[in-house]
C-alpha cells in the first residue's frame, strides 16, 4: 500500500459508492460458489441504490468506508438489530457486512474495519458483537477467529432461491 488507509463514516453521499464497492466486493467473494441467477437475485434486491440509502438512514445502523487516495476499498456496516436469543441478555451490536476488495486482502483493511466496528461498540456501551458468516467462506471465519470470535449457533441466510447456513459468530468485548 502507497497510501495511508483512512476510515469514516458514510453519509447518503456515499450510497452509490456502497453499491458498486458492495456489488464488486460481494461478487469476487461469492460468484464461484453460486449461480448467476441465485446471485444476480440477491444483489438486485440488497444493493438497489434505495436499498444502501434505507440502510444507510436506519436508526443504530452505521457504515464504515476504508479509503485509499479517495478510492473506497472496503466497508463495513453495524447495526443495533433484533439479536440471535442466545444474546437477548446483552447488549450487543451486530457487524453485518464487513467487506475489503480483493485487491486489497491481506493488507490490513479488514483489521482496520474491524477495530473500527469494535471501536464503535465499546464507545457505544456493547458488551458483545456478533456477525453471522457463510459456513463455505473458509478465509473470512479464519479471519474472525483470529478476532477471538467464537461460534454460538447458526442461522439460514437466503441468497437468491438457496438457503444456506450461516454461522454465528460472537466476540465479548468487554
Amino acid at each position: 500500500m502507497d497510501e495511508e488507509i483512512s476510515i469514516r463514516s458514510c453519509s447518503l453521499h456515499d450510497a452509490n459508492t456502497i453499491v458498486s464497492l458492495g456489488i464488486r466486493t460481494f461478487r469476487e467473494t461469492f460468484d464461484e460458489l453460486n449461480t448467476p441467477e441465485n446471485m444476480m437475485l440477491y444483489i438486485n434486491k440488497g444493493f438497489s441504490l434505495q436499498k444502501v440509502k434505507e440502510e444507510i438512514q436506519e436508526e443504530g445502523s452505521v457504515f464504515f468506508l476504508a479509503e485509499e487516495a479517495k478510492k473506497a476499498v472496503g466497508y463495513a456496516r453495524i447495526r443495533n438489530s433484533e439479536k440471535p436469543k442466545a444474546l437477548e441478555d446483552r447488549p450487543a451490536l451486530e457487524i453485518e457486512r464487513l467487506y475489503v476488495d480483493k485487491k486489497y486482502l491481506g493488507k490490513r483493511i479488514g483489521f482496520l474495519l474491524m477495530s473500527t466496528c469494535i471501536q464503535y461498540a465499546k464507545k457505544n456501551g456493547f458488551d458483545v458483537v456478533w456477525l453471522g458468516v457463510w459456513e463455505h467462506n473458509a478465509r473470512a471465519i479464519d479471519f474472525y477467529h483470529k478476532w477471538d470470535f467464537e461460534r454460538f449457533g447458526d442461522h439460514v441466510f437466503m441468497l437468491g432461491h438457496d438457503a444456506q447456513t450461516d454461522l454465528l459468530m460472537k466476540k465479548n468485548i468487554t
